[in-house]
């Protein structure tokens, strides 16, 4: 009897495996198939069926299409086989990418959501030549927040196939749960996610790795006791309590070693307070704290890697909501370096939050300070979905960051910080700054740029605003319609880069 539950268990498996393979495009039209090394593994196996089948069922695949096949293998009743483009590709200046990482990403999440439909619960995936890639695309390409559904998506287990890499597969999957937990933060409703539910969740994502992680959630009376006047005018027109998150991660056993600063915009719901936001579109406002998520969820997944390297995380939690203590147009308010502040505009809130946490990143001594935030519209105007607008006084610092972006696929584009932006801030009737600048709807982005460096004395500082590439619709291939999680990967490539660079 227990065996033949056990062979029935076995056969309920295997009915609902799948399978990825890649195919590339032929170079010449004369050319025979090009199929990866695992295809063209259990193409032999299959004596030459799969090659068959390939060359009679339609027209070659171009990158990013799939076919499927059944009943091929007895150990895969269900095989995609998915298109990688031209195995001759690799990094693209004009693009700003690697190519070849790009199109595996794309096939294989096509591939993976493809067999997901057909109620697969295991699939096993095709190395492509590019292990890290591969992962990242499955695990990034099955995401879906179903959470509060009643019916619910087929849950996918993904491994490796074949003898590609290993560690880099494991790796890509880091990257890819990295990014899916901003996502996740991103995704869910703003009385899900509230700015003390969303410290107790980064903290329990943090709990296996206590040793090398401290978390500190600070109260408002904390927030009262440093002077941040700028973070608390924007909390207090909400009921939730504002916490100020600190992450510390210790990866590298020399102490002595200056940290890299991580800061995140961490606005849980934006209402735009008194200068309320137009009601169409503002349910996308949960995700306000993209900048929070993707740089939280970048240091739960450097502990994850076990990055060498010292990480600090500060992510200002509040909501921005209008009532009759909200912040008023024309108020004053003085951030924690004594700048006065007069805010002519409550929906330009997100400023004010990172102003006090820039303040605060020097106290570390930091090696440097990166920000990020879905700061301003403008920026979505500027660069639409391509990339995240990166804004810094370090030559250094930029290249570091655009090279990871090549990596990861998931861009930067780099931004001006003159002072001529700087002017139209500074100019101001009743503080030191404005929140806006004075040209309202010229640069926004920009003067909003300008408006944080006030804040920042160090040399190596860079704030990303990603309010472009915030949501996805059809423009990532690889990431389903929603929020991005965009540059989480970016993120951690970028700190691991730095880690092997000390």
């Amino acid at each position: 009897m227990g065996n033949t539950f056990l062979n029935i268990t076995q056969y309920w498996v295997l009915i609902h495996m799948g399978l990825v393979l890649g195919v590339y495009e032929r170079e010449k039209e004369q050319d025979s198939l090009n199929l990866t090394e695992a295809a063209a593994g259990l193409d032999s196996v299959l004596s030459g069926k799969l090659t068959e089948l390939l060359n009679i069922s339609g027209p070659a695949l171009k990158k990013g299409k799939n076919r499927i096949f059944y009943g091929l293998h007895e150990d895969f009743p269900c095989i995609a086989v998915v298109g990688l483009g031209k195995s001759s590709l690799g990094v693209c200046g004009s693009e700003s990418w690697d190519t070849c990482k790009e199109n595996i990403r794309a096939a294989v999440a096509g591939g993976c959501r493809v067999l997901q439909d057909h109620s697969l619960a295991h699939i096993e995936v095709d190395g492509c030549g590019d292990s890290q890639a591969a992962a990242e695309g499955a695990v990034l390409g099955l995401f879906t927040y179903d959470d509060l559904k009643t019916k619910k998506k087929t849950k996918v287990t993904t491994q490796l196939h074949g003898s590609g890499c290993v560690s880099g597969w494991q790796k890509g999957v880091l990257y890819g749960e990295g990014q899916n937990l901003a996502r996740y933060l991103m995704e869910a409703p703003a009385n899900h996610i509230t700015p003390s539910v969303f410290a107790d969740i980064i903290t329990q994502r943090l709990t296996p790795y206590a040793e090398q992680v401290t978390v500190h959630k600070r109260s408002k009376e904390w927030i009262e006791e440093q002077k941040m006047g700028a973070f608390l005018s924007v909390s207090k027109g909400s009921e939730e309590p504002p916490v100020f998150l600190e992450l510390h991660y210790n990866g590298c056993p020399d102490n002595s070693q200056s940290p890299l600063l991580l800061v995140g915009k961490g606005i849980t719901f934006d209402s735009g307070g008194i200068s309320l936001k137009p009601s169409s579109g503002m349910d996308a406002m949960r995700a306000d704290m993209g900048g929070a998520a993707t740089v939280c969820s970048a240091i739960v997944t450097a502990a994850a890697l076990k990055l060498p390297i010292n990480i600090i995380g500060l992510a200002p939690l509040c909501e921005n909501m209008p009532s009759g203590k909200a912040n008023k147009p024309g108020d004053v308010v003085t951030a924690k370096n004594g700048k006065t502040i007069q805010v002519d505009n409550t929906d330009a809130e997100g400023r004010l939050i990172l102003a006090d946490a820039l303040c605060y990143a020097h106290s570390f001594n930091p090696r440097a300070i990166v920000n990020t935030a879905t700061l301003t519209g403008a920026m979505d105007v500027a660069l639409g979905s391509a990339a995240a607008g990166v804004f810094t006084n370090s030559d250094w610092l930029w290249e570091q960051i655009h090279k990871a972006s090549v990596v990861t696929g998931d861009r930067v584009w780099r931004m001006p910080l003159f002072d001529h932006y700087t002017r139209q801030v500074t100019d101001c009737h009743l503080a030191d700054l404005n929140n806006v600048g004075k040209y309202s709807r010229s640069g926004g982005a920009c003067t909003a740029a300008a408006f944080l460096r006030e804040f920042v004395t160090a040399p190596h500082w860079a704030h990303l605003d990603i309010a472009g590439v915030m949501t996805n619709k059809d423009e990532v291939p690889y990431l389903k319609k929603g929020m991005s999680g965009r540059p989480t990967r970016t993120l951690i490539e970028f700190a691991g880069r730095l880690a092997t660079h000390i």
